[in-house]
């Protein structure tokens, strides 16, 4: 890995190109290409983004990309092939271990009633309207019971009934 990196970091710098240039140019971050140019494979979560993030700084240096490429696999084969059989065992043990953060997908999962409150306000606010209504009803009923003669009562008829 590390000769990968002394080739890509040989081949910038005598396109006179900086870190910070090659780093805005392939969208990265300049720390990245230095831990590319460094052989620092441990810096990177993903090896395969590892493997693509090479391709294109190869690509971007004019170089033989896929002889680049093709030397990575070479690493990355030397290098699981000496990882001991002990280590996949317990590699793939923590791996069966259950997780308590499970991520679902967005699809999959089942939704939650998120409408439920915003039932009971309109339920209330249906019912206090219906209750204003039927109590105008019941004042306009009581109004006519009150004045059988249908006019309506001015100032003058009230000052007669309290003579």
């Amino acid at each position: 890995m590390k000769e990968i990196g002394e080739r890509l970091k040989e081949a910038r710098e005598s396109m006179g190109i900086s870190i910070e240039e090659a780093a805005e140019d392939l969208k990265l971050r300049p720390s990245q290409l230095t831990n590319i140019e460094e052989g620092n494979r441990d810096a990177f979560k993903d090896i395969f983004y590892l493997k693509y993030f090479i391709r294109d700084y190869a690509k971007y240096l004019g170089l033989d990309y896929e002889a680049v490429v093709e030397d990575f696999n070479e690493f990355v084969f030397d290098y699981t092939s000496k990882i001991s059989i002990d280590d996949i065992k317990k590699a793939s043990n923590k791996s069966k271990e259950p997780s308590v953060k499970k991520v679902a997908s967005p699809y999959t999962t089942q939704k939650k009633d998120k409408g439920g409150i915003t039932r009971y306000i309109i339920f209330g606010i249906t019912a206090l309207v219906i209750c204003i209504i039927v109590y105008c009803v019941i004042l306009f009923v009581n109004k006519d019971n009150d004045n059988p003669s249908g006019r309506d009562i001015n100032s003058k008829d009230v000052a007669y009934i309290l003579k």
